[in-house]
């Protein structure tokens, strides 16, 4: 049966690949790309010879009917984003929700994701968490800080490494800079780094080191930052 697949692919390297994708995407009669060049290379890469056909934000919302009339017609066809999982910070939605309404079988591999391993290195709990994403450039973005203030969970964050430092700057007004966080770049590649502190030891590390490549900061609900004080009281007054 005619379906639409997602196809994760590697955030960094290569090898990260699974079986299971190159085949999908080898018998996929079309395959949907974020950008056909940067896809091109991985295509080229695993030789996979299939057609391609550009599919992202700024062109989603026209060519997403189409789509879902070429499945519906008996193709079936998959979906890459430049690395990672479609979707997750990048066009996907919006054609998964068009093929839900009209009947269509949906199926998304397992595969990479740039903010899981970025979790789990983080050392803070990964129990609880909510995925935040890119926060809006400018407007609602000091909104969207001020709704973040209570909240418990471990939060996640994409961001770019230009900005990385003002909005550390901006986690430090609004959270306290003596928040736990956790700043991942270039996962799965040769210069994969974590750094991990307070908001303000790493705003001087940053400042000192401006960041490069992917950025993904995990910051400590504020639960958790409660209960850090609480022990550090504890053990002084033990001492």
């Amino acid at each position: 049966m005619a379906k639409l697949y997602l196809v994760p692919t590697p955030v960094g390297n290569l090898e990260d690949m699974t079986f299971r994708a190159v085949e999908t995407l080898k018998k996929a009669d079309l395959v949907l790309a974020e950008d056909t060049r940067t896809s091109g290379n991985l295509m080229k890469h695993f030789e996979i010879k299939n057609q391609m056909l550009s599919h992202h934000k700024f062109n989603e919302h026209g060519t997403t009917d189409g789509i879902v009339k070429r499945i519906l017609g008996g193709q079936t066809i998959a979906l890459v984003s430049d690395a990672g999982t479609p979707a997750i910070s990048d066009p996907g939605f919006l054609l998964v929700r068009e093929c839900v309404k009209a009947g269509i079988e949906v199926e998304c591999l397992p595969g990479p994701t740039a903010f899981v391993p970025a979790l789990v290195d983080s050392g803070l709990p990964c129990d609880r968490f909510c995925f935040e994403g890119f926060l809006p450039q400018k407007k609602g973005r000091a909104t969207r800080l001020n709704a973040l203030a209570e909240e418990q969970r471990t939060m996640i964050f994409y961001e770019s490494p230009f900005r990385l430092v003002k909005t550390l700057e901006q986690f430090a007004a609004h959270f306290g800079e003596d928040r736990q966080c956790s700043v991942s770049r270039e996962i799965s590649k040769i210069h994969e780094e974590t750094v991990r502190g307070t908001v303000k030891e790493l705003i001087e590390h940053f400042t000192a080191k401006p960041p490069k490549g992917e950025i993904v900061i995990i910051l400590a609900g504020k639960e958790e930052t409660v209960k850090k004080k609480c022990n550090e009281q504890i053990k002084t007054e033990q001492s």
